[in-house]
């Protein structure tokens, strides 16, 4: 379970709390709660997602379960920088999205005294380390790996699945394009893709080509 800390104006140093796990976690609806509770606490709070999330909203960060919280959509990490001045906790959604310059960007707030949380895929529909998210994960004072459930087996689930055969590293969707994997239904749907794959190109090398079928004619 994550307690929060409490900002400490005195020690002149914040910390970095990420959220990670895959997609239909739980990751937003996690940093939602978080940012609330330090807007009650009447603590200056600003929350940022990239700009190109707008799935649910342009300028709202809202959850798989439609909670939400007003943002600023930004198109690189160093509008971060300049735009949360003077605050004592900055929300970061969707961070495996931004450009590199994230990790300084987070270390740089904390630094100046800042609490920090951050919300991202830490894997993407490859399995493979997502973006700045390692580097953040390594940096960060605290973090919380958060699960699905796997829609194959019941258990728990780190991965998220693409369905759909678009390869592009970046593509917004939701339970039309993506489904929660444990590993194992997980390691058997990438297995049986690449059994497909490779019995497509078999088909296609066993098919006689145009000139073939002429030279046969003759």
């Amino acid at each position: 379970m994550f307690l929060e800390n409490t900002v400490n104006h005195k020690e002149q140093f914040g910390w970095i709390e990420v959220i990670s796990g895959s997609m239909f976690s739980g990751k937003t609806e996690e940093l939602i709660r978080r940012l609330k509770r330090a807007k009650f606490a009447k603590q200056k709070v600003e929350i940022f997602k990239p700009i190109i999330d707008t799935r649910y909203s342009d300028e709202r960060v809202v959850s798989h379960d439609e909670n939400e919280i007003r943002s600023t959509p930004v198109p690189t990490a160093g509008h971060i920088r300049k735009l949360a001045e003077d605050c004592d906790v900055v929300g970061i959604d969707e961070a495996q999205f931004f450009d590199d310059e994230i990790v300084s960007v987070c270390n740089e707030l904390a630094n100046k005294g800042v609490r920090v949380v951050v919300a991202g895929l830490d894997m993407d529909f490859k399995g493979n380390p997502f973006g700045p998210m390692p580097a953040l994960m390594a940096t960060a004072e605290y973090v919380t790996k958060v699960h699905a459930v796997c829609t194959r087996t019941g258990n728990l689930a780190n991965y998220s699945f693409r369905k759909s055969d678009n390869d592009s590293l970046v593509l917004l969707g939701e339970t039309e394009e993506y489904e929660p994997l444990s590993r194992a239904a997980f390691y058997k749907a990438m297995l049986r893709e690449k059994v497909n794959a490779m019995e497509v190109e078999s088909e296609e090398v066993l098919e006689p080509s145009s000139a073939d079928k002429k030279s046969k004619r003759k």
